[in-house]
């Protein structure tokens, strides 16, 4: 079973960037699905981007697309997102979460989950 962790998030003003990391560990990295799902206060956990295990393929949410971009180092079992260009309203927690050799949009695909990470921008 997966383990994740997430680290880098923290307060960036709008405009700025950030760059969010997941390590894996206790499970073959490479064999899952990845993706980034967030969560603001008062609001369902939303999906924000997925990458295939071999990171031949990756899918954005719409609000995120052209500035957000995942990616993922199997050598190193870690997950990333590039954030810039960022907004007031991408303030939320941001989770990453794994499927075994598989992936998609809704959160309920994925059985495994880090704890999260704050990323707020203020304005």
């Amino acid at each position: 079973q997966v383990q994740l962790v997430e680290s880098g998030g923290g307060l960036v003003q709008a405009g700025g960037s950030l760059r969010l990391s997941c390590a894996a560990s206790g499970g073959p990295f490479s064999m899952y699905g990845m993706a980034w799902l967030r969560q603001a206060p008062g609001k369902e956990r939303e999906f924000v981007a997925s990458i295939h295990w071999s990171g031949s393929s990756t899918s954005y949410a719409d609000f995120v697309k052209g500035r957000f971009t995942i990616s993922r180092d199997n050598a190193k079992n870690t997950l990333y997102l590039q954030m810039n260009s960022l907004k007031p309203e991408d303030t939320a927690v941001y989770y990453c979460a794994a499927a075994l050799r598989a992936m998609g949009r809704a959160t309920g695909n994925y059985p495994y989950w880090g704890q999260g990470t704050q990323v707020t921008v203020s304005s």
